[in-house]
């Protein structure tokens, strides 16, 4: 069976952890690994498995397939240790990709995988087939509850009050590779789409806080040669973390269901 290793005990990590535990899908779960030992002790604890705790080093040396659920930062640090062993990745905080393209070839050099799930949106096996002709404009907007954007970097370098908004108001407009580095732990749909598109493709990125909300609500448009697509998506919040929708986590499990199993729906 496929050995993975699970870099992340939040809540994202939780959920793939539940899902390999259970069998769901058709791998074994070997190590967990977390800046917070505690918080990955915890989590194994609730395991059947049992899996042990261990150092970023001793993930990367004992997993075949590691998934990443953890932060930018630590896709930063996990990514030259993993591509220098060969090792399979599935990342999660996918912003941390824009921009390193020294990675991708580097894992082709290696022979190894980088795997990106479709997170909180949908459409974008759609969008990589209209990428193969020409595309002439894409909009993604994302409307989020005040509680999945207060604290995160853009924000608080603004010194925007949001409990102050009566009304939905975009409050960033810019490309995927801004709203990556504006919203760290909100821009993975974003980051997605752009590689989805790849690079040259025209594509704007809004954000709108959006006070009534209680969904994380993405709404994406995108013309060309093809013709017109267009995909809303409502996303009820992850009760243990408001910024993550829960279908990244559903997402995430069903990546790593297509990678174990013989039948492969998609392109």
């Amino acid at each position: 069976m496929l050995k993975v290793g699970i870099l992340g005990a939040g809540a994202i990590g939780r959920v793939l952890a539940a899902a390999l535990d259970s069998a769901r899908v058709a791998a074994e779960l070997i190590a967990l690994a977390d800046q917070d030992r505690e918080k990955a002790a915890a989590l194994a604890a609730e395991l059947a498995a049992r899996p042990p705790v261990v150092s970023l080093d001793e993930l990367v040396e004992r997993a075949e397939l590691i998934v990443e659920a953890a932060s930018q930062a630590a896709v930063a640090e996990l990514m030259p240790k993993a591509l220098e062993r060969g090792r399979d990745m599935l990342i999660l905080s996918v912003g941390a990709l824009l921009g390193h393209e020294d990675w991708f070839r580097h894992a082709g050099a290696k022979g190894c995988h980088i795997y990106v799930p479709s997170g909180a949106v949908c459409g974008l096996d759609g969008i990589r087939a209209a990428a193969m002709g020409r595309v002439d404009a894409a909009l993604l907007t994302s409307r989020k509850p005040v509680a999945a954007l207060e604290g995160s970097r853009y924000v608080l370098e603004r010194g925007l009050d949001l409990k102050r908004l009566t009304h939905e108001t975009v409050i960033f407009e810019g490309s995927a590779e801004q709203a990556a580095r504006a919203f760290p732990q909100t821009s993975n749909v974003a980051a997605s789409v752009r590689l989805a598109l790849g690079a040259d493709a025209p594509l704007l990125v809004r954000v709108a806080a959006a006070p009534a909300a209680r969904k994380n609500v993405h709404e994406l448009r995108v013309e060309g040669e093809f013709g017109r697509l267009t995909v809303t998506v409502e996303n009820v919040p992850s009760k243990a973390n408001p910024r993550t929708s829960q279908l990244a986590a559903f997402s995430a499990v069903a990546a790593l269901r297509n990678l174990t199993c013989a039948l492969k729906v998609g392109t």
